[in-house]
């Protein structure tokens, strides 16, 4: 057995590592491999005699006494520990609801041990005292004890009956304990030594028993490098392993040629360069994986679009994937409008929609036409995934709005069931920071598509405070201008109805705990309250929300499109894909309740005409500080690429990997996409270059184990935040 899979309970007391489970950590691997959550600097000694009230100081002191006290004027027990530094005399006091919380301390803090205490200096009965200071024992002569007060001191995240303390102490048994040759390397010594990696054990030394600031930097820098390089072998894997599957090469013809010159418009640059990569990687027997990203409103539909014709040019089928049947019967319309005309085999180009509603009838015979090879595109939902075997030559599958689909669901369509595979274009209008898209979608080739379609308009963006009443009354006026010019205005609210319980995304910094607030915004009652405003008496207001059917929806985005509905009060069911070209202003109530990649995509639902949109972020008189910046960087530019990395930079770790890391499973620990680009694109180099020279990794047997144990599970849970 690899002795990091050993559970704790052989390596560790019985009571500690029963501690250890409750919080998760049942492995030797999983304590070694919790990192401190921040390192305490003790700071320079200062004698008693020259404490001040008030000022954080560190001292060196003896244990005189300790003595266990029943609080008077308030419930609990607290601890008054008499220290002495040889020359003066102060106390530390700790307090706590019972005595059973300070035993740790009252076993600890014996009389005649020294120890480090840091704290704030306060004053107690004119006498000074340090008041919950941290400490730590130290032995040895001045000397040895001033080094050791120079060390940072790792602080671990702590639980019910979990502290600090007993996290580094454990670790601490488990290094004395440890030696190399138990502590496989994942990274090959080749990279290791190319990159200037000390060996693994080293770096655990060194993340809980850092000498320095700097060395504490290395083992983190060393580990996180261990974990991306990890990552990259496994998307390597993937991306080298679907590669050796053979299919359908798709030459450029014909259709492709008429198609392009019968659109009213020429491609920008973006389109064209992103199409020609496109129909290269078609034209190989080598399947095509390609992530396509572009801006909101960048024309992305017409690239697909085209590259499907190529697809259906080639003799062989083709399907787009959208993950709701609003944007499915949307792509159905924009798509048979842009391609009409379009002849392939004499007729006109066959594109069809499948979806959970499509009627049995229809089903049927599209299921027959499909089955028999017919050059056909067919867009449609999760139902197209539910049955791969439909096609019977499927040459290219497009998936939409791809962060909607899990990597399993993407592959579903890409492999037929005589082994070959569909060429894949995976799209996406939220922009990925580069970062996460070398993490994330690392076994995709990326093509960035950047710049508008000739004829669509910036849309101006401003902040609103709700509390102001000559601004809102200005707002709903100005939605009545727009619709009296046969335009259509969305407004968008973080809940359904009052029924819906949703935090505040957003605390100002000036409020208390307690502080009241007003209700975030519902569609049912912003809807009403619309419906009484009079600037916008006559006015239709539908309403729209994933509580809706997909009839219902359909019907409601009908409606709006035609004018009927001038102003549609929506949650964010509207933020993807939907498309209203007459939709020329955005109103986001409460917009502190989004990020900057959501506020992004429900700007971009206007400005896609030559008609100029206008986009009002209404938010709370209130605001703290980061979300104020976020809303103003939202405000000051219309790119989605410069905002995702604004995002990225604005955002803490866990909110851009996901839920909380703690001790347990093999989630990344070390390796942060909003400061390791560098470690990301060398660990990526650098695994590529392994995995194509060895893919089965049989010359490196223990780097092919720990990535079947961890691997993929690290890249899935990316993947789901």
């Amino acid at each position: 057995m690899n002795p990091l899979d050993a559970p704790l309970s052989l390596r560790l007391p019985a009571s500690t590592a029963r501690k250890l489970a409750k919080a998760g950590i049942d492995t030797v691997e999983d304590l070694l491999f919790t990192p401190p959550r921040r390192y305490y600097h003790w700071g320079a000694l200062t004698p008693m005699s020259l404490l001040r009230e008030g000022e954080e100081a560190t001292i060196l002191a003896c244990v005189e006494s300790t003595k266990l006290v029943t609080n008077r004027s308030r419930p609990g027990v607290r601890l008054e520990v008499r220290l002495s530094d040889g020359h003066s005399r102060m106390s530390a006091t700790f307090f706590a609801k019972n005595e059973h919380m300070l035993a740790p301390h009252m076993r600890l803090l014996t009389p005649r041990e020294s120890f480090l205490f840091a704290g704030k200096v306060a004053s107690y009965r004119g006498a000074l005292t340090l008041t919950h200071p941290s400490f730590e024992g130290m032995s040895g002569d001045e000397d040895e004890v001033r080094e050791r007060s120079e060390r940072p001191i790792p602080i671990y995240p702590q639980t019910k009956g979990l502290t600090s303390w007993v996290m580094s102490r454990a670790i601490g048994m488990l290094l004395d304990s440890l030696n190399e040759e138990e502590i496989p390397e994942l990274v090959p010594a080749h990279i290791r030594e190319k990159m200037k990696l000390p060996p693994r054990l080293e770096a655990l030394t060194m993340l809980h028993r850092p000498a320095s600031d700097e060395e504490a930097a290395l083992a983190r820098r060393a580990l996180a490098w261990e974990e991306a390089f990890a990552l990259e072998c496994v998307l390597a894997g993937r991306r080298i392993g679907a590669q050796s599957l053979l299919a359908p090469a798709c030459a450029p013809s014909r259709v492709v040629e008429d198609f392009l010159g019968g659109l009213p418009f020429t491609l920008t640059q973006g389109q064209e360069s992103a199409l020609n990569e496109i129909l290269a990687d078609l034209d190989q027997t080598r399947p095509m994986q390609r992530l396509l990203q572009g801006d909101v409103g960048s024309g992305k539909t017409v690239v697909a679009l085209a590259a499907l014709l190529a697809a259906l040019g080639a003799g062989h089928q083709g399907a787009l994937v959208a993950p709701t049947e609003v944007l499915a019967a949307q792509h159905l319309e924009s798509m048979r409008a842009l391609a009409a005309g379009v002849l392939v085999e004499g007729r006109e180009v066959d594109i069809r929609l499948l979806t959970a509603s499509t009627p049995a009838a229809s089903r049927r015979e599209l299921s027959h036409l499909m089955a028999a090879g017919e050059p056909i595109i067919v867009v449609g939902t999760h139902a197209l995934l539910s049955d791969p075997g439909l096609f019977v030559d499927l040459g290219l599958v497009v998936i939409d709005e791809q962060h909607r689909f899990g990597v399993e669901q993407r592959d579903r369509l890409r492999t037929g069931e005589d082994g070959r595979a569909a060429h894949q274009l995976v799209m996406t209008a939220t922009p990925i920071p580069r970062t996460i898209a070398m993490t994330v979608f690392g076994d995709l080739a990326q093509t960035r598509m950047e710049g508008m379609p000739k004829g669509r308009t910036l849309v101006q963006t401003f902040l609103v405070d709700a509390e102001n009443p000559v601004w809102m009354q200005r707002l709903w006026q100005r939605a009545a201008e727009e619709i009296a010019r046969q335009g259509r205005v969305y407004v968008v609210c973080p809940r359904i109805d009052e029924s819906d319980e949703l935090a505040d995304a957003d605390v100002g910094e000036s409020e208390g705990a307690g502080a009241v607030r007003p209700p975030l915004a519902s569609v049912s009652g912003v809807a009403q309250s619309l419906r009484r405003e009079a600037a916008l008496k006559g006015i239709g207001i539908g309403e729209l929300s994933g509580r809706n059917s997909s009839k219902e929806k359909a019907e409601t985005m009908r409606d709006f499109a035609a004018g009927r509905i001038g102003i549609l009060v929506a949650t964010t069911v509207i933020e993807v894909g939907v498309d209203v070209p007459e939709a020329t202003m955005m109103v986001i109530l409460d917009s502190q309740q989004f990020g900057i990649s959501q506020l992004h995509q429900l700007r971009g639902r206007v400005g896609r005409s030559s008609t100029p949109g206008i986009c009002m972020a209404v938010h709370r008189h209130e605001l703290a500080e980061g979300t104020m910046e976020r809303l103003k960087a939202f405000a000051e530019t219309n790119n989605g690429f410069e905002l995702a990395e604004k995002d990225l930079e604005l955002r803490r770790e866990g909110d851009v990997l996901g839920a909380e890391q703690s001790g347990s499973g093999t989630h990344l620990r070390f390796l942060s996409v909003r400061r390791d680009a560098r470690i990301i694109s060398a660990a990526r180099k650098e695994a590529l270059a392994l995995v194509q020279a060895d893919p089965s990794l049989a010359q490196h047997p223990l780097l092919a184990a720990e990535l079947s144990k961890r691997g993929g599970d690290d890249l899935e849970w990316i993947s789901r935040s």
